[in-house]
Formats: structure tokens, C-alpha cells, sequence
């Protein structure tokens, strides 16, 4: 065995190892949760503009999937708001201060439609990103990553993202409309997610903070991705645990399986695929080629 072919077979050893322990602590992550709940299939259309019964669902969901990603410079587009509310700290300087602002998209939950996010201030200027958490990430999930970040010189703003903690719609234990049976619903909810996210990006710079970046986990980092590729004020994105296709990692997924057993025998993988990949971040990477646009 050559020098190199061992080498490469350490790596892989090693490689095999770490995805053993990772599916062990994934799983044992999984089994701490006995709060999900199957819910009924819904095409949802309603929330994307169709009708709730419409007669042919399909045609409808591929017609309009075209014209969404021709014209996504336009959906995911991001208006002023002037109601924009820093609060004071909660619990102590150490756990920020609370920003709050109506969300631009409004769901049927009034709830979920005032946005909040931590703010944590490293300086009065300089590089500041807005920091994505995973999905039912906790009111305080991530906080160690924020004050690292600003002890780094790093300003954050931890969004919370839609139907999470403050924003939980009634009888909801877990954020069911992010990524759930309902396929209208999730990607209204996506895209609340990222103009959410660029409302931030615009308080930022309201600030005076210029050198603009984005820290994405999970269902974060699709959000993240998709809002760096529309918004050119984002400098950087550093994302991980990275999601691609929107459906594939619902239907592959050890967290979200619940959601795909709601679904499988309503709609097939490349039908959801198909429905979801507006708010998927592979269709548009190709946006950011010859940008500056560090990922």
C-alpha cells in the first residue's frame, strides 16, 4: 500500500467513524422530542395566491413553480418598515436586547406576524450578521454562538424564524407550518422567513452597519443561501448543516420524518421536489457566481 493510498484510506476510515457518531448523537437528539404530530395532507394553495379547491392542484403548482423562479427577484422582494422597536435587555446585558417589526408577509396567525429577533452588540459599526438558527430552535438556542461571534468583533442579530417560540401559532407545540403537510403553507412560510430576514439586513444598515453577512443552520441555511442570492448587501454566508433541495431533506430526515409520512401517498418525491424548490437553495447558486459574494 503506497504512501497516499493509506493516507486516503485513514481519511475514510476516520470519515466512516465521525458519521457513526454523528448519527448517534443525531438520534439521540431525535428521541429527546415526543411532541411531533402527523397532520393531515393540504395542497394550501390559497397561500400562494390560488384557491383552496382548486380542481387540478398540480397543474396549478407547476405553472406557477415557472413562473416563481423567473420572476424571484420579485417574490422574495423586501418593503420598508418604519415600526422597527429595540427593547431593553432581557435577563442581563449577556441576553441581548429584543428587536421586534411586523413581518411584510401576513399568515392567518397574527402571532406569528410581529417578528423578533436578539440583538447583540459587538460595535457601534462595522461587520454585523444575521444569524439563522435550525428549525424549533429554542428562544435562547444559540446564544453561545452570539457571544462568541461578538467577542469576535462580530454584531449579530438572532432572528427567530417564523411560527418559532413568540411566534408559535395556537395549539402548536413545534413550528408545523415551516415544514409541514401543508404544501402551500410552507412555502408562504419560507418565504416569510427570508424577507424576515432582509427586514433585518435593512435595520442593520439603518444602523450603520455596512459590512453585512448571514450564519445559517439547517432549515437556516436554506434561508440564509436563498437571501444572500437576492440580496446583494450580503457580503458573506457561513452556513452549516447545509440543505440543498427543500424536499429531499424533508423526506430524508430524521427530524422531519413525521412530516414526509403526512405526505407520501399524497404527492411522489419529484412532485415535491418539483413544488418546493422555490424555496430550495440549489436553483439559485448559479446567482451568486461573479458576485464577491463569499460562501
Amino acid at each position: 500500500m503506497t504512501g497516499l493510498t493509506h493516507a486516503l484510506y485513514s481519511i475514510a476510515n476516520k470519515l466512516c467513524l465521525a458519521r457513526t457518531k454523528i448519527r448517534r448523537y443525531e438520534h439521540a437528539r431525535w428521541t429527546t422530542d415526543d411532541n411531533r404530530r402527523v397532520f393531515p395532507f393540504e395542497w394550501g394553495l390559497e397561500h400562494i395566491g390560488g384557491r383552496r379547491d382548486e380542481q387540478d392542484p398540480r397543474g396549478f403548482l407547476h405553472a406557477w413553480v415557472n413562473e416563481t423562479l423567473a420572476h424571484s427577484d420579485d417574490w422574495f422582494a423586501v418593503t420598508p418598515t418604519d415600526d422597527y422597536v429595540l427593547h431593553p435587555p432581557e435577563n442581563g446585558a449577556s441576553g441581548g436586547r429584543v428587536l421586534t417589526f411586523t413581518s411584510q408577509i401576513l399568515s392567518p396567525w397574527p402571532k406569528n406576524n410581529l417578528v423578533h429577533g436578539r440583538f447583540f452588540r459587538a460595535r457601534a459599526s462595522g461587520p454585523a450578521v444575521v444569524l439563522l438558527p435550525n428549525w424549533n430552535a429554542k428562544w435562547n438556542g444559540q446564544l453561545n454562538l452570539c457571544r462568541w461571534l461578538t467577542s469576535l468583533g462580530i454584531t449579530v442579530l438572532r432572528l427567530s424564524l417564523p411560527y418559532h417560540d413568540m411566534r408559535v401559532a395556537p395549539g402548536h407545540e413545534r413550528a408545523d407550518q415551516l415544514i409541514g403537510t401543508n404544501v402551500g403553507l410552507t412555502l408562504q412560510a419560507t418565504r416569510q422567513a427570508i424577507t424576515d430576514t432582509r427586514r433585518c439586513l435593512r435595520w442593520l444598515e439603518q444602523q450603520g452597519y455596512t459590512r453585512l453577512g448571514i450564519v445559517g443552520t439547517s432549515i437556516g441555511s436554506a434561508v440564509g443561501s436563498i437571501t444572500m442570492a437576492h440580496d446583494p448587501a450580503v457580503r458573506a454566508g457561513a452556513f452549516l448543516h447545509v440543505s440543498t433541495y427543500f424536499a429531499d431533506a424533508v423526506r430524508t430526515g430524521m427530524t422531519t420524518m413525521h412530516v414526509w409520512e403526512g405526505m407520501r401517498t399524497k404527492v411522489t418525491e419529484e412532485e415535491l421536489r418539483r413544488y418546493w424548490t422555490p424555496v430550495s437553495p440549489v436553483p439559485y447558486m448559479h446567482r451568486l457566481r461573479d458576485t464577491g459574494q463569499r460562501i
